[in-house]
């Protein structure tokens, strides 16, 4: 048996994703996680000597599917400006053996984009009718693909500060979904929505929930910037939050860390996450106030699709 794993670049990558259903995937791993057949453990963050940068290990163990894995993603200081890779290794708990070595970055957009699917699906009112993103790069995109058809949405409308200029990114978006509305301003674009996905590289807030008309379901990223947040840390407090994985979100999202410090927020208010959505655990929330879903991104998700390419294979 040869021990050589596969070896996929980027766009290798980006075509075997368009054949998977990625947010089926996650669906599975979630419930697997709340069965106890797999297994989280919390990132790792390694500091290169000198100031050069560091790298951060996403572990993860799928024991059903005979696997484990690590992606590792360094962040290289340069005087160009910081070079960020990403590469996942899959491994097999049968033979021991390296079975796929794989290009991170496509996998990475698309499980973070299909995890913030899932939780939409499994959180917002079934009969929600407005979607709104703020953002317009690589990840805002995908988050467009996954959850335009997670409703019947009546209006998906978008902002981001860049795009105004940019024709080439608008008929990009464009092509995704041909009903979006790019939107003049911020307040424009999250004006009456029922669900507003954060898909921003920002370190410091985009929106302030206070100054929503109504209930929503927002859901935020995270970016590589120390303790960033895509909403004012205070605002924890108000809302009904929701994570990925309950034990590792909160001690990696800044805004979690910051609320926790200075503003009295317990990570013990933390209503679900997504393996307590997606076995029935807690119940879809009632919208009395805004619900937030923050999300760090987990070793496992990458593990999984690189399980699911690994397939495509053989």
């Amino acid at each position: 048996m040869s021990s050589t794993p596969y070896v996929i670049d980027q766009a290798q990558a980006h075509q075997l994703l368009a054949r998977i259903d990625v947010p089926q995937i996650l669906r599975k791993l979630f419930r697997d996680l709340a069965a106890g057949n797999a297994v989280q453990p919390t990132q790792q963050v390694v500091e290169f000597p000198q100031g050069a940068g560091d790298f951060i290990n996403y572990l993860g163990v799928l024991a059903e599917d005979g696997v484990y894995g690590v992606k590792t993603s360094p962040y290289i200081v340069r005087e160009q400006g910081a070079l960020v890779t990403a590469w996942t290794l899959l491994m097999s708990m049968k033979t021991g053996q390296p079975l796929l070595l794989c290009d991170a970055g496509e996998l990475t957009t698309a499980r973070t984009a299909a995890t913030t699917a899932v939780a939409v699906d499994a959180l917002a009112p079934l009969d929600a009718q407005r979607l709104a993103i703020i953002g317009s790069g690589k990840v805002a995109q995908a988050h467009l693909h996954y959850a335009k058809a997670l409703r019947d949405w009546q209006s998906i409308s978008l902002y981001s500060p860049s795009l105004l200029e940019d024709a080439e990114t608008q008929t990009v978006l464009k092509s995704i979904a041909p009903s979006l509305k790019i939107a003049d301003s911020r307040e424009t674009a999250i004006s009456d929505a029922d669900v507003i996905m954060l898909c921003t590289s920002s370190a410091g807030p985009v929106i302030d929930p206070a100054q929503l008309h109504k209930p929503a379901l927002i859901t935020s990223i995270s970016t590589n910037a120390p303790r960033a947040h895509e909403v004012p840390p205070q605002s924890l407090n108000d809302m009904q939050v929701f994570c990925d994985y309950r034990l590792t979100t909160p001690g990696s999202a800044g805004e979690m860390l910051i609320a926790a410090e200075q503003h009295g927020w317990s990570k013990d208010s933390i209503v679900g996450d997504l393996a307590d959505l997606l076995s029935a655990k807690v119940q879809r929330p009632d919208y009395q106030r805004h619900v937030f879903f923050r999300s760090i991104g987990l070793g496992l998700e990458d593990i999984a699709l690189a399980n699911a390419v690994y397939h495509l294979h053989h």
